[in-house]
C-alpha cells in the first residue's frame, strides 16, 4: 500500500537521523509525491553549493528502502565531494587549450 507524502518524508528524516558527518548536514523536504534530500556544507565561510537529490514514491515505498537509501546517500556524497573541487587536471588542459 503506497504511503502518504508526509509519512514518506518522516521515513527519510528518520533515516537521516541515523547519520552524522563532521562536514555535512542532512535534511529533507517533500517534493510532489516524493522526497528531496538536502546536503549542505557545515562551514559557511567556504562558499560551496547545496546538493539536492530526490527519492521517488516507488523507492520510498519499497520494502528494502533502508538499504537503497544508504546506497543512494553514499553515491550522492561521492558526487557532492567531487563537485567541490575548485581545480582539476582537466581544468588546466582546458585553460591551456584556450591560451589562458
Amino acid at each position: 500500500m503506497p504511503e502518504s507524502g508526509n509519512s514518506r518524508l518522516e521515513r527519510v528524516l528518520a533515516q537521516l537521523r541515523l547519520y552524522e558527518h563532521p562536514l555535512l548536514d542532512f535534511n529533507a523536504r517533500s517534493k510532489g509525491e516524493g522526497v528531496e534530500v538536502i546536503i549542505t556544507f557545515k562551514n559557511p565561510s567556504v562558499p560551496v553549493h547545496t546538493y539536492y537529490f530526490e527519492f521517488h514514491p516507488r523507492d520510498l515505498d519499497h520494502p528494502q528502502f533502508e538499504w537503497s537509501f544508504q546506497r543512494q546517500l553514499y553515491d550522492c556524497l561521492h558526487d557532492y565531494l567531487v563537485e567541490m573541487f575548485i581545480r582539476t587536471p582537466q581544468d588546466r588542459v582546458e585553460r591551456q587549450r584556450r591560451g589562458l
